[in-house]
């Protein structure tokens, strides 16, 4: 009843068929409850956002939604809220500036130790949070880091950098929750600022698919002609498409044997960065 994804490539306009060959793995289903979604997503050094807060439909197609996006770099999410009601606010991925945000699972303890996290924001950054989301808290718990670090208002930031600061996001947090007595946080989190992806995982399954090389073009592209025409460089072709909590009715487990050999479950506890052109980089937390 939730999902969360990421995706990074070096051509824009096939993303979208990227999304569609892994559409099984990004389908969320309701299970009678009511979703919402969201997507952000880069353009031109725009940042530009799709949210619906409220989605009746039984289950959510995520490449049916991100069909027309012409971008290379994605990051989304589908909810069942358990923190914060299905409005806009409270719709993830959240921005501030150039940076993406998305979660799923919930911050341990978070009604109790909320009103400290939020007091350990800057002002500045404090007086952006609209939503009541532990997700948009956490987000700028983490821009709080990297204002500490000198790194917020940089051009160039590196990836080291974001994954320092969402280490020590999370450690704040599940500091606070474990004085009251409650356990580290399950969460799965992804970040961008458009060059690249850092995703956090402690919490339900997270895989990843990297498409590289003619086949996996070949895949992509299919029989449109006109498309293959502009792809002269098949062999260039890189795409990773990071996804999380996966359902019962699809998982990496539960998959076929094709998919099982493309995908790769991410260890527990482990942060991954994804880049343009490289395949993913994994290390523990």
């Amino acid at each position: 009843m939730a999902r969360l994804f990421g995706l990074i490539g070096n051509r824009s306009d096939l993303a979208g068929r990227v999304l569609a060959h892994e559409s099984d793995a990004l389908i969320a289903r309701s299970g009678g409850a009511q979703l919402g979604w969201g997507m952000g997503f880069y353009q031109g050094g725009e940042v530009l956002m799709r949210r619906r807060p409220i989605d009746d439909s039984p289950a959510v197609d995520i490449a049916k939604a991100a069909a027309d996006v012409r971008a290379d770099l994605l990051v989304g999410q589908v909810r069942s809220a358990t923190v914060g009601g299905l409005r806009t606010e409270n719709t993830h991925p959240f921005r501030y500036r150039q940076w993406l945000f998305a979660q799923t699972g919930t911050l341990a303890a978070f009604d109790v130790v909320r009103e400290r996290l939020v007091a350990s924001v800057p002002e500045f950054l404090r007086s952006s949070i609209r939503g009541e989301t532990d997700a948009e808290i956490l987000f700028y718990v983490f821009l709080s880091f990297l204002h500490d670090a000198g790194r917020l208002n940089d051009v160039v930031v590196e990836p080291a950098h974001v994954r320092e600061a969402i280490r020590s996001s999370v450690a704040v947090a599940n500091g606070m929750a474990a004085e009251v007595g409650a356990d580290a946080a399950q969460i799965n989190v992804i970040i961008s600022n458009g060059e690249f992806l850092v995703a956090l995982h402690c919490g339900a399954q997270m895989g990843v698919r990297v498409f590289k090389g003619k086949s996996d073009a070949d895949l992509i592209i299919g029989d449109d002609m006109a498309l293959r025409r502009r792809t002269p460089e098949l062999g260039q072709v890189h795409f990773s498409l990071l996804v999380s909590d996966f359902d019962d009715e699809w998982s990496i487990a539960s998959s076929s044997p094709t998919a099982q050999a493309h995908w790769n479950l991410i260890p527990e506890r482990a942060i991954v960065t994804l880049e343009r052109g490289v395949d993913p980089s994994i290390e523990p937390i």
